[in-house]
């Protein structure tokens, strides 16, 4: 026997009696968990700078939950869409639509025109409006998930012409101005309502965000759309059916921005049809600077949390502290630039180690 032979039928060591690592360092190696980590030392400087501290307070807490609702949950969809590989730029251009439609809506229950007091009865039409506002989000969707999954468009060029085609609708559908005079119940009653301390549209959000977890990690649907995201070829020849994950994968997104939708109705009392610009910006930066993969097959939920909710402390923080609306932009579009660099670090280590 040669020693070659030998070594290569050697037994070898027993490791299972070795101690695995303590949880908050593997936790430490997540990418979700610095990200929690930077959002609380933001949190300690512009408390530190704010006059009178004013950062640190049950109201601004509130308020930054609140501004987190939104791009929480166009964040969720946006990265259940990574996921599998695709991406929607249009979720700004649908959460307008989606709250126009929704308004319009609501106001088929109004006696007169323009007169927020004049519902017989605010319940139906909240329950009316936000029924509606969802199902536009979901035909939204749904045309996004037809032209990726059916038509075959790549997700950036078919977005990319629903968000015009999205916003066009908007200004069409509200004669190019906001609509208000919406029930007065819809802020008082939900949108500026807490349990607790949490607002109810910020607990809504992270309902939804611990629902998803709990599909991405417990179910076949997660392990499908993370497997179509890493090879989709490999995917169709094990037999998922990879067009009907994508075109749900959609419209879900699109539920998600609906939804985003309604909840800004109920924030403001009216629609903002211009103020949704950089929303698919925040909720991008959120996903993947929280850890999922531009190019798919990894989602971070938890991390998504964290990014959306940095992505809301950094502005407001700005705000704050009198920074202009340009260098607020500035520092949104710079941290993504360094989310999409550490993605690709991240993308070559896994390489490496599955290599």
């Amino acid at each position: 026997m040669t020693a070659s032979t030998r070594s290569d039928t050697a037994p070898q060591a027993d490791d299972r009696g070795r101690p695995s690592a303590p949880f908050w360092l593997t936790w430490l190696k997540t990418r979700g968990a610095w990200i929690l980590l930077l959002d609380l030392a933001l949190v300690a400087v512009f408390t530190a700078l704010s006059a009178g501290h004013v950062f640190w307070s049950v109201a601004n807490a509130q308020a930054l939950l609140l501004g987190m609702s939104q791009t929480l949950l166009l964040a969720l969809g946006l990265a259940m869409m990574l996921g599998a590989g695709i991406f929607d730029l249009s979720l700004g251009a649908n959460l307008v639509f989606s709250s126009v439609v929704g308004a319009s809506a609501m106001h088929m229950f109004q006696a007169v025109p323009g007169d927020a007091s004049s519902y017989g009865s605010p319940a139906t039409a909240i329950i009316v409006g936000l029924v509606a506002a969802v199902c536009g989000g979901v035909a939204f969707g749904l045309v996004n998930g037809l032209l990726i999954a059916y038509g075959q468009i790549n997700s950036l060029i078919a977005t990319l012409g629903t968000m015009g085609i999205g916003t066009g609708l908007a200004l069409l559908l509200s004669g190019g101005t906001d609509l208000g005079g919406l029930p007065v119940a819809l802020q008082t009653e939900f949108g500026l309502r807490s349990i607790g301390p949490i607002p109810i549209p910020a607990l809504v959000a992270l309902v939804i965000a611990s629902i998803l977890w709990g599909t991405i990690r417990y179910t076949r649907y997660g392990m499908r759309v993370r497997a179509i995201g890493s090879e989709r070829t490999a995917a169709e020849r094990a037999g998922i059916r990879t067009r009907r994950y994508l075109l749900s994968l959609a419209v879900l997104g699109g539920a998600l921005a609906g939804l985003a939708g309604f909840i800004d109705l109920s924030r403001f009392g009216a629609t903002a049809i211009n103020g949704h610009a950089n929303d698919a910006l925040g909720a991008v930066t959120a996903a993947v600077i929280g850890g999922t993969l531009l190019e798919g097959g990894h989602i971070s939920i938890t991390g998504t949390i964290w990014g959306a909710a940095l992505a809301v402390i950094l502005q407001s923080g700005l705000v704050i502290l009198g920074v202009s609306a340009y260098w607020q932009l500035i520092a949104v579009g710079t941290v993504l630039v360094l989310a999409v660099l550490l993605d690709r670090v991240t993308t070559v280590r896994r390489r490496k180690s599955g290599s």
